[in-house]
């Protein structure tokens, strides 16, 4: 095959870093070797963590016009898995990379769109205009089966008939489950997950897995399974065989905009950047949070400034939590019972991003063309997205196509609990190059000659588990509730590592702050 390319020798592997979480900061919670606060800084508020829970927080504050708030992070800038990074030849995600349509219920993901510019006109109608600019174009998806790219995520070549009618089947049963309502009006499986039907007859399937779900009622469909599986493994990071039936189910019919989706070349991050601009001056980068204290009219924060190598107090009225919830047995003075049971057991998928840059478009030997998104059937890999798509049609030449491995395997709770050995994860840069590299060989032999740079960008705790039990359990009621003066905005509260959701956590959060401060506020929920 390389003999083909004109060459008898396999190429060098290409130049790239390896990036990730501060890790040796966030570890210094464990070492307790940070110095004292040498000085005190006062605010209203105080948002801990700047992902898009707590941008999301900072923007309603801001536009509820309560201006004096501090936004700890602890990285060198706000955007949490929805960061990008740029090179010469585009900028490119390095975690989340698309939204799909948002539904009606996800007003205040809609109200956001609305105020970018990308929603057209009313935010509330059924099926809202957007801005082409970011509506994914065609081709949207390919799925690379029996040595043929075909159109559509669905497997549809060489499959037999008795197969596809269970296909339809089951997206018959989805769009049953779209459209159930309970007697309060309650949509079975909504977005976000709080406005959603309480009916035991939909609770029951978060006590069973999605592979288990489709055993009971029938399917045996391979090309069904790996579907499911697929699923499972895009959103939450977890196998169909680890991910609770309702979360399964919810991935399906929460939606209703007919498969299309908004990205852009940096995926996520013009979101983040959005939110973050209502923030100016008000975000603290590199703030490590290693100690909140809660006292009878105040919240106290002790916080480590890296970059200044020294620590200050920050002293707040009413704090918002939005940083993900393993954390706060390392940081609450005195965590309530109820939170730490509630966070026993919960499981964090690990995830690996490669940033291929090529010096064209990866060829296509047989079957649909490049599309946005690329998905390799026999992979434990989820394929790759072009960077450049978007302005593919105008300007072919050098692109970036990012890869995306979630670690499922790695499922043992010593593994995948914050703390604990990360097993494979902790390869290197070489190592993670290599395997993506032999992942995308198999479609593209051409592709280690291509590949001019490999970055690795690594998340050990992208995001929790929606774990059978997980999600309506109960557990998760003390952070959705809260307390006075602390108000929980990390998608984590929800059960589910989704934009809307950590949006609305944020927003709830902000507005039930506001009300406690006696801020009037028109709500965006």
């Amino acid at each position: 095959m390389l003999a083909a390319c004109g060459s008898s020798a396999t190429p060098s592997l290409p130049p790239g870093t390896l990036s990730g979480a501060n890790d040796t900061l966030g570890h210094r919670l464990r070492q307790r070797d940070l110095p004292a606060p040498g000085e005190t800084r006062r605010a209203t508020v105080a948002i801990v963590g700047g992902g898009i829970g707590g941008l999301s927080a900072a923007w309603k504050l801001a536009r509820s016009g309560c201006d004096d708030f501090l936004l700890l992070e602890m990285e060198s800038e706000a955007g949490g898995n929805s960061r990008a990074g740029r090179n010469e030849v585009s900028a490119h995600p390095l975690g989340a990379h698309y939204l799909p349509l948002p539904p009606r219920e996800a007003r205040a993901t809609r109200a956001l769109l609305a105020e970018l510019g990308v929603l057209r006109g009313d935010p509330d109608a059924a099926h809202p205009a957007y801005d082409e600019k970011y509506l994914c174009h065609a081709p949207q998806e390919r799925l690379y089966i029996n040595g043929y790219w075909q159109d559509g995520l669905w497997p549809t070549l060489g499959i037999p008939k008795a197969e596809r009618a269970q296909y339809t089947r089951f997206q018959d049963s989805v769009a049953e489950l779209r459209r159930r309502r309970d007697a309060a009006g309650r949509r079975a499986f909504a977005l976000p997950l709080a406005l959603s039907s309480r009916e035991a007859e939909f609770l029951a399937l978060d006590r069973i897995t999605l592979r288990d779900w489709l055993l009971r009622e029938g399917y045996t469909a391979p090309g069904l399974y790996w579907l499911a599986d697929y699923a499972c493994r895009d959103d939450y990071g977890t196998s169909a065989a680890q991910t609770s039936a309702w979360a399964g189910l919810h991935y399906f019919a929460c939606r209703d905009g007919e498969g299309q989706v908004l990205t852009a070349p940096e995926g996520n991050a013009w979101l983040a950047r959005g939110l973050a601009r209502t923030a100016t001056g008000r975000i603290q980068p590199n703030a490590l949070v290693f100690r909140v204290e809660q006292g009878r009219k105040e919240i106290i924060c002790d916080v480590y400034l890296a970059a200044e190598g020294r620590s200050i107090r920050v002293v707040a009225r009413e704090l918002i939590w939005a940083a993900p919830l393993f954390l706060i047995p390392h940081v609450f003075a005195a965590p309530r019972p109820e939170w730490l049971a509630a966070i026993k057991g919960a499981e964090y998928a690990p995830w690996i991003v490669a940033n291929l840059t090529l010096s064209a478009a990866p060829q296509t030997r047989a079957g649909h063309p490049l599309a946005w998104d690329n998905v390799l059937h026999d992979s434990p890999a989820l394929g790759y997205v072009v960077a450049t798509h978007q302005q593919l049609r105008y300007a072919p030449g050098p692109t970036v196509i990012t890869w995306y491995r979630a670690l499922h395997e790695e499922s043992t709770p010593h593994r995948s609990r914050p703390g604990s050995s990360p097993g494979k994860l902790l390869q290197g840069r070489d190592a993670w190059a290599e395997e993506a590299l032999a992942d995308l060989s198999r479609p593209h032999p051409e592709i280690r000659e291509l590949a001019t740079r490999v970055d690795i960008h690594r998340h050990a705790h992208a995001m929790i588990r929606p774990l059978p039990g997980r999600l309506w359990s109960g557990g998760r009621g003390s952070f959705e509730s809260g307390r006075a003066g602390i108000q929980f905005a990390h998608a984590d509260v929800s059960g589910l590592s989704l934009f809307e959701e950590a949006n609305f956590r944020g927003v709830l959060a902000a507005e039930r702050t506001l009300t406690r401060l006696g801020v009037s506020y028109a709500s965006s929920l």
